[in-house]
């Protein structure tokens, strides 16, 4: 007969382990599979070119779809990464919030004062997080030539 503290044990470890079409794995296994800080800020200094390029082309709209995506990538990683949680708050509500509020009032002017604001506090982040070898900038050229930056029809 099992005891109490084996079977607790036991009820633990399956309820740790996910059925896929391909097999069981534990949800040790897939946490291990996300993408890293790393992944996830190389996409988001993509995305987040795109959105500067888009705005200064006058395809506000695009603009603001690559605002929601950063949002939306530096939201996984604070759930990734809890230990970015609190700066990420702070980045967004101070830096990102600017940068939405310019684009909804499709303000150029004041889209380029939040923007490198934020350009700056993110290699300051990255100093502070042991990274300073990631300095960000504002991008030259978007990081696809292919897409149409200027205004819709």
């Amino acid at each position: 007969m099992w005891d109490s503290l084996d079977l607790n044990s036991k009820m633990a470890d399956e309820q740790r382990r996910i059925r896929t079409r391909h097999g069981e794995v534990t949800v040790e296994e897939m946490a291990d599979l996300l993408p890293g800080a790393g992944d996830l800020m190389a996409v988001v200094s993509r995305v987040y070119g795109n959105l500067w390029h888009a705005a200064q082309g006058g395809n506000w709209d695009l603009a603001s779809f690559y605002f929601r995506r950063t949002r939306s990538l530096l939201r996984n990683l604070a759930i990734t990464r809890p230990k970015y949680l609190d700066q990420i708050a702070d980045y967004q509500r101070d830096l990102l919030d600017p940068v939405g509020a310019a684009l909804l009032a499709k303000d150029v002017a004041a889209l380029d004062a939040a923007y490198q604001a934020s350009v700056d506090r993110a290699t300051e982040l990255h100093v502070e997080t042991g990274y300073p070898y990631i300095r960000w900038r504002r991008p030259e050229a978007p990081s696809d030539p292919a897409l149409d930056l200027g205004p819709g029809s």
